[in-house]
């Protein structure tokens, strides 16, 4: 499911459960795989509760996979301690929807930009200044930033430090959660551009969950979309509006409302109830939601086919 490549992270039948009361258990994550390549970026999209955050956190190792394999740079990391994570990390930095999450009140941003120079002892502190003055220059922000704390920023400067930061180790993938959902419109599209040109210029991976289907379509040379857990479509982002074939994604560009829409059109919600994702039955994810569902639908799982070169979907529909 990539190009020719060296690949960065190796998804692998990533599944995630919960264990509920009663012996219930809750599938936030369902047999996904995928891969990433040096310098792509990959987007994922779908609705809130659709697993995006949770992949986030199994691939970064906050949260413990149920099943399957996370290789990145060639070794199997699902398995590794805290301490063995710790250079793994290194190379793979994550970047949060809100910033102000992130740094701590009480520390001055240049103590903030330090820390990663201080924890994996890349620079003194006279040479870790230097870069952290370049760093600041590169997001186009002024040196009076060092001194001052988290709250005399705005949401756009504190996620541009946040940029600053997680480039600082110049890592290997960078996982993006939302981060621009927390900010001003206004402000949104001058981080995505900063961060692209970051990106581009060093050559870094991104795993990139957004929910703004235009920024995915600027920005991203792949996408998967997620339904309840599952990948339903894997596809190059430039082809997102044209020829998507799962009837969720159809759905849900159909759910969107863009600057170039028609007037007449408007939005078309998708219909139906979502299934709970409790002890979910062998069956299609989709299927009390989609116009299409038949009685296969009901009772079996449609796995994730290649229905052209490069774009898999997992649906019945023609198959």
């Amino acid at each position: 499911m990539s190009d020719k490549k060296s690949t960065v992270l190796d998804v692998r039948k990533v599944s995630k459960d919960f264990s509920l009361a009663g012996g219930k258990k809750l599938s936030a994550v369902s047999d996904i795989s995928f891969t990433i390549s040096e310098g792509e970026c990959f987007a994922v999209i779908g609705e809130s509760g659709c697993g995006k955050s949770t992949l986030a956190k199994l691939i970064t190792r906050v949260e413990d996979v149920s099943s399957g394999e996370i290789i990145f740079r060639g070794e199997d990391i699902t398995k590794r301690n805290k301490n063995q994570l710790k250079s793994v990390r290194r190379y793979m930095q994550m970047i949060f929807q809100s910033p102000i999450s992130v740094v701590s009140p009480r520390m001055t941003i240049g103590s903030f930009l330090l820390e990663p120079y201080i924890n994996y002892r890349l620079a003194d502190k006279a040479k870790a200044k230097e870069e952290i003055a370049r760093m600041l220059e590169d997001v186009r922000l002024s040196p009076d930033c060092l001194k001052k704390y988290p709250h005399q920023l705005s949401g756009g400067e504190l996620q541009r430090i946040c940029i600053a930061r997680a480039f600082s180790l110049k890592p290997e993938l960078l996982i993006c959660d939302e981060i621009t959902s927390a900010l001003d419109v206004s402000v949104q599209q001058s981080v995505m551009q900063l961060f692209n040109r970051m990106r581009t210029d060093t050559g870094t991976s991104c795993l990139f969950i957004c929910h703004d289907l235009a920024l995915v379509k600027n920005y991203s040379d792949r996408v998967a979309v997620m339904y309840l857990g599952q990948a339903v479509e894997i596809m190059k982002s430039e082809e997102l509006g044209t020829r998507a074939v799962h009837p969720y994604t159809r759905g849900l560009l159909r759910s969107m409302l863009f600057i170039s829409s028609q007037r007449d059109k408007g939005m078309e919600p998708i219909k139906g109830e979502p299934q709970s994702p409790i002890d979910v039955p062998p069956c299609c994810r989709f299927c009390t939601r989609c116009p299409y569902a038949d009685e296969r639908c009901f009772r079996e799982t449609p796995p994730l086919r290649e229905v052209e070169a490069g774009h898999w979907a997992a649906c019945f529909k023609d198959s």
